[in-house]
């Protein structure tokens, strides 16, 4: 198994940004897509990006296409995620997983989880 902990959350005002990072404590991360994933309190766990193992393809939920990116250095076992313009709306807890099949919108595919960062954006 690999075990994912994830950091950089915290308190920021609207408009700022945060990069959380994803750490992985095994080298067989390079066999992994990973991906981001947020949960705000009361609802649904909601898919954020994707990036597969050589960092050739991403994919984004359409509401964060062009304020997030996702990308990874495998050579540290790490993935990241940039946000940028950040809303209220984006206020909740943050999680990264890792999936032996191709990046993935469905969080079924995915085979780890980290325990989550929060992140929270006042206005």
């Amino acid at each position: 198994q690999v075990r994912l902990v994830e950091s950089g959350g915290g308190l920021v005002q609207a408009g700022n940004s945060l990069r959380l990072s994803c750490a992985a404590s095994r080298r067989t991360f390079e066999d992994y897509a990973m991906g981001w994933f947020r949960q705000a309190p009361g609802k649904e766990r909601e898919f954020l990006a994707a990036i597969n193992l050589g960092a050739t393809r991403t994919i984004y939920r359409d509401s964060v296409k062009g304020r997030f990116t996702i990308s990874r250095d495998n050579a540290k076992r790490t993935a990241y995620l940039q946000m940028n313009s950040l809303k209220s709306e984006d206020t909740a807890i943050y999680y990264c997983a890792a999936s032996l099949f191709a990046p993935s919108q469905d969080a079924g595919q995915y085979d780890y989880w980290g325990q989550g960062t929060q992140v929270t954006v006042s206005s």
